[in-house]
C-alpha cells in the first residue's frame, strides 16, 4: 500500500524524506515540486516533477490516415451503447449531522449531483425570469451545432444518468501478455478522429504526443486488448486525513485506494493497428467475472476502481461517478481515473499511475504538448460548504467531501486542443485578495490567468504560478450548457 504522511507543511527549500514507490527506480524529487505542492514528504521518490528541460524519451509516432483494413480492425472494438442499470443503488451524498465525511469513505466520494448550489453545477432552466413555462422552449441549439448552447454529451459510448450524476459505458475484458491475467478496462479517448467517430469516444490529437507514456498492446480477434505490461493493485484501502479547519489542504495523511506498478498508465498504443493510442483506464485486474459482479451498486472497492458505482461483467457495462467542473465558463462533467502522484490519486479517488510521470508537463499550448491544463484552487471559498454558491478548491473538498469544482482548459466543441491528460496548476488566493473580498469562484482559464497577472492569485504559499509537476487523467463526458 502506498502511504503518504505529512508531518510538516512548510519545508520549502529543504530536502524531504522520500517514500518507496511501487517500482524501484530511483527517480528524483525536485525542490520545485515540493514548493508547488506545499507539502514535505507527500510524494514518493518515483513522483519526479517535470521541468522545462525535459525531453521526449521515445519518438512520437507520426499519424497517417488509416487504411480501410486498419479501420476494420478498430471497428471490432465497438460495443452497443451501454444503458443505465434499471435498479442502480447510488449512495446518498447528503450527510446527516454528525455522520462521517463522505470524503473519508471508500468509493467515489461526493457525486456530481450534490446538495446546495455550491456542490451542484447543473444549469438552471432557461425559463427562469421569463413569462412562459419551460415547455415552451424548443430543443437546444447544440442539436444543430454541438458547439452552441447545450447540453451536449461528448463521450457517446454510453448513457448519462443526470439524476444520479453517473455514466454507464461498455466494459472490456482484455488480458496481460504471458500470464493471461484478466484486465478489465474502459475506453474513453483515442487519437484518431475516424476511430473516435466509429466508437463514440472523445477525439484527442494530443494523445499522439503522449506515446512515451503509453503501454503497448495488440487487438485480438474480438476487439479486446492484449496488454504487454502494466498491472494495478486495487486492494489498498484509501485513507485521507484533512489538515486543520480552514487549511484542510494539504492533508496530514493520504494513501490512494489503487496503485499501479511501474509499467501502468492508462494510455495504450495498439501496435498491430497502426499505433493508434487509446485511453484505456483499468477498473479491475486479475479477478474473475463472478468476483466483480455488482450490477446494481454496493461495490467491493478492494477489487475495483474507487470511481466505479456499479459493474456488470455479464452485460459488460460499468457505471462511473461523474465530477463537476468548468471549461471556459461552461459547467461540465468528467471522469477522474488516474493521477501521476500518490497524493493526487488519494484526493481524486483514483489510481496512482507511475507511467504517467513520463509526460512532458509545463508546455501547454505549445507544439507537441500532450496535455491541457487543469486549474485547482487550494484555498477557495469553503465557508458554508455546499450552501455556498462560490464554494471551490481542495480545502473545501477535504472539508466537506464534495468535489472542488476545478477549471479545465479546452474540451471538444469549445477548442481543438483537448487532452484527457490534465497538467495540474495549483493556485492560491493571496491574503490581500481575501481581505479585500475579491476571492470567489472562478470558472475559466483566462479569468484565472488575469488574476495571476494582477497579483491576486499565486502558486501555493505565494510561490510562482506554474505546473505543479503532476497530471490527472480526466476524460470529458458532457458539457452541461
Amino acid at each position: 500500500m502506498q502511504e503518504v504522511a505529512c508531518t510538516s507543511f512548510r519545508m520549502f527549500g529543504r530536502k524531504s524524506s522520500q517514500l518507496a514507490s511501487p517500482d524501484t527506480s530511483a527517480s528524483r524529487l525536485s525542490i520545485a515540486a515540493l514548493v508547488i505542492l506545499g507539502v514535505g514528504g507527500l510524494l514518493s521518490n518515483s513522483a519526479a516533477a517535470q521541468d522545462s528541460t525535459q525531453t521526449l524519451k521515445t519518438p512520437v509516432f507520426v499519424k497517417q490516415p488509416l487504411s480501410p483494413e486498419i479501420l476494420a480492425l478498430h471497428a471490432r472494438v465497438k460495443r452497443p451503447v451501454a444503458k443505465v442499470p434499471a435498479n442502480l443503488e447510488v449512495a446518498a451524498t447528503t450527510l446527516a449531522a454528525g455522520t462521517t465525511n463522505v470524503n473519508t469513505e471508500q468509493g467515489p466520494g461526493g457525486g456530481a449531483i450534490g446538495p446546495g448550489p455550491g456542490c451542484n453545477l447543473f444549469p438552471a432552466p432557461a425559463s427562469i425570469g421569463t413569462s412562459v413555462p419551460l415547455s415552451y422552449f424548443g430543443p437546444p441549439p447544440s442539436d444543430t451545432n454541438r458547439s452552441l448552447v447545450g447540453p451536449v454529451q461528448l463521450l457517446d459510448s454510453g448513457q448519462v444518468d443526470a439524476a444520479h450524476g453517473t455514466i454507464t459505458i461498455p466494459l472490456y475484458l482484455g488480458h496481460l501478455k504471458g500470464s493471461g491475467k484478466n484486465v478489465w478496462y474502459i475506453l474513453t479517448d483515442v487519437d484518431d478522429s475516424n476511430v473516435a467517430a466509429e466508437l463514440g469516444l472523445n477525439f484527442s490529437t494530443k494523445l499522439t504526443f503522449a506515446s512515451h507514456s503509453a503501454r503497448t498492446g495488440n487487438l485480438d480477434a474480438n476487439g479486446n486488448i492484449v496488454f504487454d505490461a502494466g498491472t494495478v493493485n486495487f486492494k489498498p484501502e484509501r485513507k485521507i486525513i484533512p489538515g486543520p479547519a480552514g487549511h484542510e489542504f494539504p492533508p496530514t495523511f493520504a494513501t490512494p485506494g489503487s496503485v499501479g506498478d511501474a509499467n501502468y498508465g492508462p494510455l495504450v498504443r495498439i501496435v498491430n493497428a497502426a499505433n493508434v493510442i487509446y485511453n484505456a483506464p483499468m477498473v479491475a485486474f486479475d479477478v474473475d467475472a463472478n468476483e466483480i459482479s455488482f450490477p446494481n451498486g454496493n461495490v467491493d472497492y478492494s477489487k475495483v476502481h474507487d470511481q466505479v458505482v456499479a459493474i456488470d461483467p455479464v452485460n459488460m457495462t460499468v457505471t462511473i461517478n461523474l465530477i463537476n467542473g468548468f471549461s471556459f465558463g461552461r459547467p461540465v462533467w468528467y471522469l477522474s481515473m488516474d493521477t501521476s502522484i500518490p497524493l493526487g490519486a488519494a484526493i481524486e479517488h483514483n489510481t496512482f499511475a507511475p507511467l504517467m510521470q513520463k509526460l512532458l508537463l509545463g508546455h501547454d499550448d505549445s507544439f507537441a504538448s500532450p496535455v491541457e491544463r487543469i486549474f485547482i484552487s487550494t484555498n477557495g471559498p469553503e465557508s458554508g460548504s455546499c450552501n455556498n454558491p462560490l464554494r471551490q478548491g481542495l480545502s473545501a473538498d477535504l472539508a466537506d467531501g464534495f468535489r472542488p469544482n476545478n477549471v479545465l482548459g479546452g474540451i471538444p466543441t469549445i477548442a481543438l486542443d483537448y487532452s484527457p491528460y490534465w497538467d495540474a496548476q495549483l493556485f492560491e488566493w493571496t491574503q490581500d485578495a481575501i481581505d479585500q473580498g475579491f476571492r470567489g469562484q472562478v470558472r475559466e482559464e483566462f479569468q484565472i490567468l488575469t488574476f495571476v497577472q494582477d497579483g491576486l492569485i499565486t502558486g501555493p504559499d505565494g510561490g510562482k504560478f506554474q505546473s505543479a509537476g503532476f497530471a490527472i487523467n480526466c476524460p470529458i463526458v458532457q458539457r452541461l450548457d
